[in-house]
């Protein structure tokens, strides 16, 4: 088991486990509204209260992993989303099925934080490539079970398909606790997994009393934040633009601008993370930043103008997603290479409730869209906050890591 390739194909199998929790959620809404008439305002509520639960334990969660490893939280993990979802197969009441969301939420991100953190311990010199190729597996490993679940429900019943991958994706989970362990001894030839960039792994007391750490948050939340909004909003957005519903002919068939769009969002959400984690292993985090948050600020700057042609709403949303996901894989990447390896779980998920705090963000791009009756004043914080977080990237972090990785060096 002491192989790091091993170790990251054990951690993107368990990211993959858990990624029906968010990305396949939209599966069950409508059937959950059409059997008990709760409105969807209502059923979405339990997925707003998992993404939060799932966001900002993470740090807890990182602590107890970096202290007592992957194993036993992975296990506790797995537990947590198979009783998440089966318990949302006999949920008859609101607040049961808010109660599941909280449990899955803990469990995904328990899960959630051990796969990264043990990917960035196992692959000192290539962070950003494992961050990102874990990170993919959440963000589109639900295109394996899209349509298992889908036929499921149709033919069975939301509550089966609740039940059964409940079992399914719990059992994945705890099988890939007993392969999951934190570095040793690496294979030969891979890079020692005990080298890092400084001399000194810094607590999380230590960290989030440096500039560099704040820095890095506020940056994570203006990013996050323009993604998010683009994200949330996404239908909206199309059905404003009058493109939702427009047919696309695609190899031979056609297809709705909006389906199309989010389907392509999903596969580019995935791959930009590894590709762009890739690029930062060589070409190094804070350039890569500079050239993926210029790119999505553009991306939505185009979209801003050509929303209202279907085939530009879906490539220009398509490249938004392609620009922003790597955020994923950049950022706890670098939060290891300048705060160390031995408390990577832990730092990462403090830096990770950026994405939280993003996320409360969001909502006020809705009034800011119904105070204006249009979306221009929003996506044009978004591109605002793009290209100021690019040039915070290349102009101000870079310099301050570098000095600040120097000084821990010669400690």
């Amino acid at each position: 088991m002491n192989r790091p390739w091993l170790q990251l194909s054990i951690g993107i199998l368990a990211m993959i486990a858990i990624a029906n929790l968010q990305y396949g959620w939209t599966l069950f809404v409508d059937p959950l509204h059409q059997k008990f008439g709760w409105t969807k305002a209502a059923i979405q509520v339990a997925f707003t209260l998992f993404v939060l639960t799932e966001t900002w334990p993470v740090p807890l969660d990182g602590y107890l992993i970096d202290r007592f490893g992957p194993r036993p939280m992975l296990l506790l993990g797995g537990v947590l989303v198979g009783i998440s979802w089966v318990g949302n197969a006999y949920a008859d009441t609101l607040v049961w099925l808010y109660a599941n969301s909280i449990v899955g939420g803990i469990g995904a991100g328990i899960v959630y934080g051990a796969s990264i953190g043990n990917a960035l311990k196992w692959f000192p010199h290539r962070r950003g490539l494992a961050a990102g190729l874990t990170s993919a597996a959440f963000g589109a490993g639900s295109a394996l079970t899209v349509l298992p679940i889908s036929n499921m429900i149709r033919d069975d019943g939301f509550q089966t398909a609740f039940f059964w991958f409940g079992l399914v994706q719990g059992a994945v989970i705890l099988v890939c606790a007993f392969g999951m362990r934190p570095p040793t001894l690496a294979a030969a030839g891979e890079p020692s997994a005990t080298s890092s960039p400084i001399s000194t792994d810094f607590s999380w007391s230590e960290m989030i009393r440096t500039p560099l750490f704040w820095l890095l948050y506020v940056m994570f939340v203006m990013v996050a934040m323009g993604g998010l909004m683009v994200a949330a909003q996404i239908g909206t957005m199309a059905r404003s633009f009058g493109v939702a519903d427009a047919p696309i002919a695609i190899f031979g068939s056609t297809i709705a601008a909006l389906p199309l769009a989010l389907s392509l969002d999903r596969i580019l959400n995935g791959l930009t993370r590894p590709f762009f984690g890739w690029i930062s292993d060589h070409w190094g985090r804070e350039n890569t930043m500079f050239i993926a948050f210029t790119l999505e600020g553009f991306a939505i700057m185009l979209l801003l103008n050509y929303a209202h042609i279907p085939i530009m709403f879906v490539l220009l949303t398509g490249l938004t997603f392609f620009a922003w996901g790597e955020i994923y894989s950049l950022f706890p990447a670098l939060c290891t290479d300048v705060f160390g390896r031995k408390f990577a779980a832990t730092n990462y998920g403090l830096l990770y409730t950026a994405k939280g705090t993003a996320s409360l963000m969001v909502p006020i791009g809705s009034l800011v869209q119904e105070h204006y009756g249009s979306w221009q004043p929003v996506l044009q914080i978004a591109i605002a906050f793009d290209l100021i977080t690019a040039f915070l990237a290349l102009l101000v972090l870079k310099p301050m890591a570098s000095r600040f990785i120097a000084a821990r060096s010669r400690v």
